[in-house]
């Protein structure tokens, strides 16, 4: 018996359990130690991640620990992200030009970018202060998974780095394009100073598009890092015939998602609500204009329209995703209790700890139906019945494992705002009710008159 994974009773006793059943495998033979300049190595590994992602949200003003980082934070924000795109738009003002840029329309886009970074900055900020990046990421060297997941946690992370860059770059690459070839049209006093105002539009767009995609792959890298843990559950069913045990672990991983649901639901909700308002006043602003709208004019509205999709989804596809991960245990969970009951080996283990009697006796099944050549009536001589004590022990397990079951299809768990689980039938009806409210707008702008 592995020490201080369960609970059992003993002669009216108990035995606490003191760390979670996936910390160690049951059934696999103990590693050697480890020297402890390795040990320490293969702890750098992922200090010295979560240390780069820490300054990483530390440049873009994400950690506001401290008065002064807070006011340093918020200064910097307010310079670049609203001042600096406001006064060079005032610069860059043509009103006598043919195809200047519509100046309302700009500061539109430049209120609605402003306002999501800064619902993006005041959410998180908060999450981080209060936490801190590791109990944030749920990678708390004192939750006891870290040794176990490790090396996954840091591919998790240097996954959401690659995924960030991924987006930023050809968002930055099509407002730079974008600011160039508006230049060619609206001419300004002279070419430095059409390049310096192209170098700080794409710069201001550069950083707050970085400030709001990193949120939502913060978003998006814990609900992945959660996904490690609900997928070892599934492999936990196969290994673990202790239904207490797999009750507290199941338990225990409701428990983190109920946690990021609680923290990030202020933040997915206003970006909702930001990015919808955003949308359907681009579209009454276009619709509604009398004159031709070119990516002169309003090509801003395609770039911002793209950071703000792209920034919707992974939000949406993280968390659907461990939604439905942690709906499907139920069916994992069935799955396993039917081949249980289905197995005439099927009895309470003496062992909580792990399955090697039920394994051992589920071979000699299967090797007595294999193997045997006798008749029917003749392979039943060699049956011993059952008695009253293994009978019992059977209807016992099979009720707990029943009842299991029953619990997890109850409670699946899942990514919710304020009750409403993030799964397939909420984004479909979210998909519609943006429907309904373009075909509104639609109908109140587009007028067909006749010939």
């Amino acid at each position: 018996m592995a020490e201080g994974h369960i609970q059992i009773e003993v002669e009216g006793s108990a035995i606490p359990h003191e760390n979670t059943p996936l910390l160690k495998i049951p059934d696999q033979p103990q590693e050697p130690d480890l020297p402890d300049d390795q040990e320490n190595d293969k702890e750098t590994l992922l200090d010295k991640t979560l240390q780069r992602l820490d300054f990483f949200m530390y440049f873009l003003g994400f950690n506001q620990s401290t008065v002064w980082s807070f006011l340093l934070s918020w200064g910097v924000f307010l310079v670049i992200g609203v001042l600096l795109p406001v006064v060079m738009l005032e610069l860059s003002n043509c009103p006598g030009c043919e195809k200047g840029q519509i100046k309302s329309f700009e500061i539109g886009i430049v209120v609605s970018q402003a306002c999501l970074a800064a619902a993006s900055l005041i959410c998180l900020s908060h999450d981080l202060r209060k936490y801190g990046v590791r109990k944030f990421l749920f990678v708390d060297r004192y939750s006891g998974h870290v040794e176990r997941f490790s090396d996954q946690y840091v591919q998790k992370i240097s996954g959401s780095v690659r995924l960030l860059v991924l987006w930023v770059l050809p968002c930055c690459l099509l407002k730079t394009a974008r600011e160039i070839i508006r230049i060619m049209y609206v001419h300004h006093e002279s070419w430095w100073q059409s390049v310096a105002i192209l170098l700080v539009f794409v710069f201001s767009w550069t950083y707050v598009t970085a400030i709001i995609l990193s949120a939502c792959v913060l978003f998006h890298l814990v609900c992945n890092l959660q996904i490690i843990h609900f997928d070892d559950y599934g492999k936990l069913l196969e290994r673990e015939p202790d239904v207490i045990i797999l009750l507290q672990e199941h338990a225990r991983l409701r428990n983190y998602l109920s946690k990021i649901s609680h923290r990030f639901r202020i933040y997915l909700l206003l970006q909702f609500v930001i990015v919808t308002i955003s949308q359907f006043m681009t579209l009454f602003q276009t619709t509604g204009y009398n004159g031709i709208i070119t990516f002169i004019n309003g090509g801003d509205f395609a770039v911002s329209s793209v950071v703000q999709v792209v920034g919707i989804i992974l939000c949406l596809n993280a968390a659907a995703k461990i939604s439905h991960r942690a709906q499907g245990i139920g069916a994992l969970a069935s799955r396993w209790h039917a081949l249980m009951a289905c197995s005439a080996a099927d009895v309470c283990p003496l062992r909580t700890s792990n399955s090697i009697g039920n394994l051992q006796a589920a071979n000699k099944l299967g090797s007595f139906h294999t193997d045997s050549s006798e008749s029917d009536l003749e392979s039943l001589d060699f049956i011993t019945a059952p008695t009253n004590m293994q009978l019992a022990s059977y209807m016992s397990c099979y009720h707990k494992r029943l009842a299991l079951v029953m619990y997890l299809q109850s409670n699946p768990g899942g990514i919710t705002i304020f009750g409403w689980t993030v799964d397939r039938g909420l984004i479909n009806t979210i998909f519609f009710i943006e429907l309904s409210l373009v075909t509104f707008v639609l109908g109140k702008t587009i007028v067909v008159t006749p010939e």
